[in-house]
């Protein structure tokens, strides 16, 4: 038998988490009747608590939560690194949970960690969920009195304080860097052009070649939609092979690489007559050869600004504030995958 959740209450009686959460615990902000009414419904449900059972206002854990998408990017491994150096700063323990990229999972984690065992959460959101749309669970955590810190993929929808990557202008800045190098025939491959990040880069690189006076080629704009990277080679060799491409603006660093590979098999040299740069600044581009050029987005700033804006509210509940995104900016990381620049190359 499923046990019942104070969500479940909540429903049977068409109020807030917190209406229900107050009632159990006898505040005088909610009418007697009404009180009666939940009390009893959980009594008679065998309605068992945990501790959070506390009045929200006193129960304090000193444990965040964190919720990431995948746990194999390193982007995200940078960001939880910032976030450990600063939770651990402030006396905090973490409890980190994997949502796979999965809308269930995500749900399911949100439930278990709101139950009592956090102060606040910080999350990136799923693919899944960003792809639905369905931000429901965020809004019941909050209401339920869990704050929640987004950063990278986050849902513009929810009131809540975020943390983002300027994406847009890296792109840009990165394809005027391409232009005053020499490069005319600019790719764009992406691997997240459904997700809102990976649309923010794409639009970024329009810009950048309006901005060039670099015409539009559409053969050029490669999205992939094949999970395995195994496969990104085969995917490009032929879209190299028919096009006049000189240099390659990717989202990821894997097809970064797989781009690079294909150049150089398809004849072109690395940096002399192509030129690859990636966004993210990972283990990869470090130990790619030649090493890649690439968009850092400071992974672990973004932790430690996302662990700091959380904190601030979890010492200071009663101080009333408007939330605010925070954005990161990010930096062109040069090695040995581009050209230097070229004085009025254009």
């Amino acid at each position: 038998m499923k046990k019942l959740t104070i969500k479940d209450i909540a429903n049977q009686f068409s109020v807030s988490i917190s209406t229900v959460s107050k009632a159990l615990n006898d505040s005088y902000e909610i009418s007697v009747s009404t009180k009666e009414k939940i009390e009893k419904y959980a009594k008679e449900h065998n309605y068992k608590p945990n501790f959070n059972a506390l009045s929200l206002k006193n129960r304090k854990t000193k444990t965040i939560g964190i919720i990431i998408p995948n746990m194999l990017n390193y982007f995200f491994a940078q960001v939880f690194k910032g976030i450990e150096k600063t939770a651990n700063a402030y006396g905090y323990k973490l409890i980190t949970c994997i949502s796979n990229e999965s809308f269930d999972k995500e749900v399911e984690t949100m439930e278990m960690l709101s139950n009592g065992s956090i102060d606040g959460l910080l999350l990136s959101i799923a693919k899944e969920t960003e792809l639905k749309k369905d931000f429901k669970h965020f809004e019941d955590t909050i209401e339920q009195g869990t704050p929640i810190v987004m950063f990278d993929r986050i849902a513009e929808e929810i009131d809540c304080d975020k943390v983002i990557t300027d994406d847009f202008e890296g792109a840009f800045n990165t394809v005027k860097h391409l232009s005053k190098t020499g490069c005319k025939n600019i790719a764009f491959i992406s691997t997240i052009s459904d997700l809102n990040i990976g649309k923010q880069r794409y639009l970024g690189y329009l810009k950048g070649l309006e901005h060039e006076g670099i015409p539009v080629n559409k053969n050029l704009i490669i999205n992939i939609f094949e999970k395995d990277y195994k496969k990104y080679e085969e995917i490009l060799k032929p879209i190299f092979e028919k096009n006049k491409i000189d240099s390659v603006l990717a989202t990821g660093e894997s097809s970064a690489v797989a781009a690079m590979k294909t150049a150089i098999k398809t004849g072109h040299k690395v940096p002399l007559n192509f030129s690859v740069i990636a966004f993210s600044n990972g283990i990869l581009a470090r130990h790619s050869s030649p090493k890649m050029t690439t968009v850092s987005q400071h992974g672990e700033l973004m932790g430690a600004t996302a662990t700091e804006m959380l904190i601030q509210q979890l010492e200071n509940k009663e101080e009333k504030r408007k939330f605010e995104t925070k954005i990161i900016t990010t930096d062109l990381v040069e090695r040995n995958s581009t050209r230097l620049s070229v004085p009025n190359a254009y």
